[in-house]
């Protein structure tokens, strides 16, 4: 197995740090290895000890790589958080190639030149996503490649992140003795692989309840087009237990993962456990339908927030209805809770590869997803400029250009932009 073959992500979340192995072979593409290590160092999702993030990472990795029996040393990094803003952006080059045939080149340019816009000096460009391509002024083009054309236009949103988070991100990464491919930006990817055509173009909301936090991505005709974060989540629930139930968190997160019902109606009052009370050795019994008295107020306080930061975002009518993914989603009852409380179409995403079928895996292969995508409209490029005649005044050669097509990182993206002004 070649390693050419093989990409890695890396979801660093708070409560867990999931390392997700996939191989691409002869066209597909499968899941051959997971590592996962329990997060510390991370609060609400924001990194806050360096050092034990660190450790969180190469556990994560190094589980990974024994399951496969390979080494990992470069991988491709999710990044959320609610410091995450979207922008549009408006780019226009020139087709190069003199017989005005649109080509990867111009792709990139004309993306590049959207990236030229003014941001405050806390914030970095992450990623630019197109929206449509514009060809000599006809609208409404996905992919122009191919195509005959004078002037490319592209209508893009400009993924930014606040500098801070983005460096903290990649320090501790890079300690961890890996190199970073690139930052993709996790709800996009899970949404790319999640959502139905559909779903994307008339308009809907991909939810990812973590343990930390809530993140909040809508599409619409096609593309991501607003998102939020609240800063609530699963743990929310587990400190609820550890009052409710008076006992320690660690305790009060084995409950919930064992024995966790959002409604109360679908809990079993005659399935009992016990926990140990806090400040004495004395084990207390409690039924499921307790711990569900417990466990839903929160739950459908979740829901009910985030169907009123959906309506701040602008947003009160989506056919397509909410998409719930993350690791809190897998507790039995909360679907029937966050379709009482959004008065939607609501339904769980779960990643549809052996190994990941959890809604917690999605956003790590929602990254893998999103590289296998644009690695494969790349390759696509590629072999359709390998099967064009030579002309005789072309001076360009598709397969001399293959490297320039891999798509750049972060750091080399902004090299690239400023070098333009120099």
């Amino acid at each position: 197995m070649s390693n050419n073959d093989i990409i890695v992500s890396l979801d660093i979340g708070t409560s867990k740090v999931r390392a997700i192995i996939g191989e691409v072979t002869n066209g597909t593409f499968n899941i051959i290895g997971v590592g996962s290590a329990d997060s510390e160092g991370i609060r609400k999702g924001a990194i806050v000890d360096i050092d034990q993030t660190v450790q969180s990472i190469r556990s994560a990795v190094d589980h990974a790589e024994r399951m496969v029996g390979i080494q990992i040393s470069e991988v491709y990094v999710g990044i959320s958080g609610n410091h995450i803003g979207l922008q549009t952006s408006h780019g226009v080059v020139a087709v190069s190639n003199e017989d005005r045939e649109i080509g990867e080149e111009d792709i990139e340019r004309v993306l590049k030149a959207a990236e030229v816009v003014a941001l405050p000096p806390d914030r970095e460009i992450i990623d630019v996503v197109a929206k449509q391509y514009v060809v000599d002024g006809l609208e409404g083009i996905q992919d122009p490649r191919g195509m005959i054309g004078v002037r490319l236009e592209v209508e893009a949103i400009i993924i930014t992140g606040a500098k801070p988070a983005i460096h903290n991100l990649l320090r501790c990464v890079e300690k961890s003795g890996l190199k970073i491919k690139d930052l993709v930006l996790m709800s996009l990817g899970a949404g790319q692989m999640s959502l139905s055509k559909d779903e994307k173009t008339m308009g809907s909301v991909l939810v990812d309840i973590g343990a930390g936090n809530t993140s909040i991505a809508v599409f619409e005709a096609g593309t991501m087009v607003a998102t939020s974060t609240l800063p609530i989540g699963g743990e929310y629930v587990t400190n609820d237990i550890a009052y409710g139930l008076r006992t320690l968190t660690d305790q009060a997160e084995k409950v919930k993962l064992k024995y966790g019902c959002a409604l109360v109606d679908d809990a079993a009052p005659d399935v009992i456990f016990k926990v140990t009370r806090i400040g004495s050795n004395v084990e207390k019994e409690f039924s499921q339908q307790d711990l569900a008295a417990i466990v839903e107020p929160r739950i459908q306080e979740i829901f009910h927030l985030l169907h009123q930061e959906v309506k701040r975002l602008g947003y009160s009518e989506l056919p397509g209805g909410y998409i719930l993914t993350g690791g809190t989603v897998s507790m039995p009852g909360v679907l029937q809770v966050a379709q009482a409380e959004l008065a939607a179409s609501v339904r769980i995403a779960v990643p549809d590869y052996i190994g990941v079928r959890d809604p917690g895996f999605t956003s790590g292969v929602g990254i893998l997803h999103n590289v296998i995508r644009n690695i494969r409209g790349r390759n696509n490029a590629i072999t359709n400029a390998k099967k064009q005649p030579i002309r005789n005044n072309n001076k360009v050669n598709p397969t001399s250009n293959q490297g320039k097509t891999q798509k750049t990182g972060l750091v080399e993206r902004l090299k690239n932009m400023f070098s333009e002004f120099i």
